[in-house]
């Protein structure tokens, strides 16, 4: 089974050519086209589309935080609308009650590693699933400064050592991060907000590059460790639940002195 993120790669390879949107249709959706370095832009300013324009062409500075509704709908949070309260009973003479402001939405964006599976295997450790559940349970509560967040998008990525072939690291990246990602349904994790896909070893982890070939197998595995991996990012919202700051008053001005 391919992730959504490699279908698409390997769709623009074979597409070959690539046309352009418009800038002023993604400006309205990125506010500034020149903030936003996720997706490869002409020189007019639009974002480059792959031949029949279903496809956004992306840089390698692309994260899910960066998704527009353009190119990524279903990697942009969606803000909550709070429910309708039901309006009070009129009493005979009582003045109207103060209408209540409209929660502050947060968007909220995090990321777990989970390192050091087993050598040529897709399997979580159990250090693996005890990280992920405290991840996800700090996330599902409620805090001083945010509610429980309402995930948006998440997307899993398997990562394997460098050693053996690019063609076998890809495969067993990929069955790592399904391993993650059932678990993740397994814990409640609704399975149409969860997009996944595999690196093999092209990601590193940047203190593995003192890890020498020449150390022996054994030893090299063991170096090698935090490159078996599988990355979780979370996308989501929550209302903040921090009290709003009271306005200052203006300062009274001093009265002129009477003259005598």
């Amino acid at each position: 089974m391919n992730s959504a993120l490699r279908i698409t790669l390997v769709g623009l390879a074979a597409a070959g050519t690539l046309l352009s949107v418009s800038a002023p249709a993604m400006k309205h959706e990125m506010g500034s086209s020149a903030k936003n370095q996720g997706y490869l832009l002409d020189s007019s300013g639009g974002v480059v589309r792959a031949v029949g324009g279903t496809v956004c062409v992306r840089t390698s500075d692309w994260t899910p935080a960066r998704a527009v509704m353009e190119c990524d709908p279903d990697l942009v949070p969606k803000p909550v609308a709070a429910a309708p309260k039901p309006k009070p009973a009129a009493k005979p003479e009582a003045k109207p009650e103060a209408k209540k402001a409209k929660p502050e939405i947060l968007n909220v964006e995090e990321k777990i590693e989970l390192q050091g599976m087993p050598f040529a295997k897709a399997e979580m450790t159990a250090d693996n699933k005890k990280e992920l559940d405290e991840f996800l349970g700090g996330l599902r509560k409620a805090t001083k400064a945010r509610s429980a967040v309402r995930f948006g998008a998440v997307v899993v990525t398997g990562h394997t050592d460098r050693i053996g072939g690019l063609k076998y690291n890809m495969k067993l990246s990929e069955r790592r991060a399904v391993v993650v990602k059932d678990y993740l349904v397994s814990t409640g994790v609704d399975q149409k907000v969860i997009f996944w896909e595999g690196k093999a070893f092209k990601q590193p982890i940047p203190v593995t590059k003192f890890c020498d070939n020449k150390m022996k197998r054994k030893q090299l595995i063991e170096c090698l460790a935090p490159n078996r991996r599988v990355t979780v990012e979370i996308v989501g919202t929550a209302e903040s639940l921090a009290k709003p700051k009271p306005e200052a008053k203006p300062e009274a001005k001093p009265k002129p002195k009477a003259k005598p």
